[in-house]
């Protein structure tokens, strides 16, 4: 019976796996076929692959300039963010009023809303201060969607650490400055970079603010994405060929990082 059991867990477990990764499987073979090959019906699951797709995107825009943007924008978003997020949890887990949790609770709030809610004052006060189809601009708005969602871990994280050791570093003359340097971020290294793995593949999978505060200059990859629908409609093989090289990256980033970014999701986040 537990044999039974475990077959079935372990098939309905595949099972899931595989229709998760379908989505890929088939943008990756769509990447490799021709227009018509693409939108042949019934589907063709059999074909010669071809890379002309490929050579189109980087001939028809510069792929590495999209992917430039999208790289600095992610890592200085997420610098920026725990540069804001470590000091804000570490205040919040050791300093607490009464109205800490109604404030860690606000901050979690706002992500509830819907971008496109505020999308028009953000468009002004961006164009006021020239930030439009800039990376400051795109690092600034990336930080401050994910810095809620960074603080909630950090802060998680932060609180399990045991205050003995900040009374004995206090004891021997440590200031604030020196306890959260010397203490509160080498025992908290491990949701740190949990952190920073997390909203750097947020910041890359951005795409509202990238394609309505950015066009050609300071374009992520989700502009080069979005550049393959036109009025004349969606060039299939075109879209899946710039859509798997701008996740190809951070798939294979997460594959490597993938311990850490579940630890994030399941003990930092949630708990």
């Amino acid at each position: 019976m537990d044999k039974t059991l475990l077959w079935v867990r372990t098939g309905a477990a595949w099972l899931v796996a595989l229709l998760i990764f379908f989505p890929i499987l088939w943008l990756g073979m769509t990447a490799f076929k021709t227009e018509l090959q693409a939108i042949s019906v019934p589907p063709k699951f059999f074909f010669t692959p071809t890379l002309e797709n490929f050579i189109e995107v980087q001939s028809r825009s510069d792929y590495l300039l999209y992917a430039k943007n999208s790289l600095i924008t992610s890592v200085a978003s997420t610098l920026l963010g725990l540069l804001i997020a470590a000091p804000a949890a570490y205040s919040m887990a050791f300093f607490q009023t009464r109205r800490t949790k109604d404030l860690l609770v606000w901050m979690l709030s706002t992500k509830m809303m819907p971008a496109v809610g505020v999308l028009i004052p953000v468009y002004v006060v961006y164009q006021q201060f020239q930030l439009l189809d800039t990376r400051l601009g795109l690092t600034i708005i990336f930080t401050m969607s994910n810095l809620p969602i960074m603080v909630w871990m950090l802060y998680s994280y932060f609180k399990d650490i045991p205050r003995e050791i900040l009374e004995a570093a206090r004891m021997d003359g440590a200031t604030l400055y020196d306890e959260f340097r010397h203490v509160i971020l080498p025992l908290g290294i491990g949701g740190l970079a949990s952190t920073a793995l997390l909203c750097l593949v947020l910041s890359w999978n951005e795409s509202f603010w990238s394609l309505n505060l950015s066009s050609a200059k300071a374009g992520t990859l989700a502009t080069l994405i979005a550049s393959y629908s036109s009025p004349e409609g969606l060039f299939w093989a075109k879209l899946s060929a710039a859509s798997l090289m701008a996740i190809a990256p951070i798939i294979v980033f997460g594959w490597f990082c993938q311990k850490q970014l579940v630890q994030g999701l399941t003990f930092g986040a949630v708990k």
